[in-house]
């Protein structure tokens, strides 16, 4: 086997809401397949691996911006439980095996190719497509997006030496789901058709990241404002709308 210096776990079964449905194949998934690899560094002598994390392990009132060192023992789903099971077992290697691990909690992913089931790209792809938008609770709950080019370059410049750290990667703009179905209709041209449910008690009223961490260890902060990475993603939608059109964002 060809040698490798370092191991990025971003391999997961994600989804708040279908954890709920089947919260084994998230733990098998997420937590043995993180030891799966854990233990393959282990026995190839791999002296650094990366993993991904969710901001999702903060539970259900964070103080916002959210630090780190913010309490995370109480997530609110199995998704979440399993990625804080797996920084737990991350630790674990760390102590007993010397691994060099750096754990990035990403905040809202969004842009081009993104998660079908992530608000954004739901919103924006039933928006275009004059679908039915379901809104669950107000539309008032928050959220700090963050650009995918800015969490990929977050994550490379967590290969560094850094012993053991856990960094928030999160977007600088926060908004409610109302302002974002607001910006969307404004890039879109069409006016959101919006089905209006009851909240999902899963579902985090908001989230916001303190990332004062990732400027001081890695120089890192979110280079795409929010409208152009919006925009990005729209443009990207209409471009692929052959097939993208056909993806299931249930």
């Amino acid at each position: 086997m060809p040698a490798f210096d370092a191991v990025i776990n971003l391999a997961a079964r994600a989804g708040v809401r279908d954890s709920l449905a089947d919260p084994w194949v998230f733990m098998e998934t997420n937590l043995t397949g993180s030891l799966n690899l854990l233990e393959l560094a282990r026995q190839r002598g791999i002296k650094k691996f990366v993993q991904a994390s969710t901001a999702g392990i903060y539970g259900a009132n964070p103080p916002l911006p959210t630090p780190e060192i913010a309490e995370s023992d109480h997530p609110l789903q199995p998704y979440a439980a399993s990625k804080k099971s797996v920084e737990v077992l991350c630790h674990a290697y760390h102590f007993m095996y010397n691994l060099d691990v750096t754990i990035f909690r990403y905040f809202t992913v969004y842009g081009p190719a993104g998660r079908p089931d992530m608000v954004m790209f739901r919103f924006a792809k039933w928006i275009s497509d004059g679908q039915p938008v379901h809104l669950y609770g107000t539309g008032e709950q928050s959220r700090g997006f963050t650009y995918l080019d800015d969490i990929v370059r977050g994550t490379i410049l967590g290969l560094r030496p850094m012993g053991y750290e856990i960094i928030n990667l999160g977007g600088h703009e926060t908004i409610s789901i109302n302002q974002m179905i607001a910006m969307l209709e404004e890039l879109i041209g069409k006016k959101a058709q919006v089905v209006q449910h009851p909240a999902y008690r899963a579902d985090i009223l908001a989230n916001w990241a303190d990332i004062s961490k990732a400027k001081r260890l890695l120089g890192w902060e979110p280079q795409m404002d929010l409208i152009n990475g919006m925009r990005h993603l729209v443009d990207w939608y209409y471009a692929e709308h052959e097939w993208a059109n056909k993806i299931r964002t249930d």
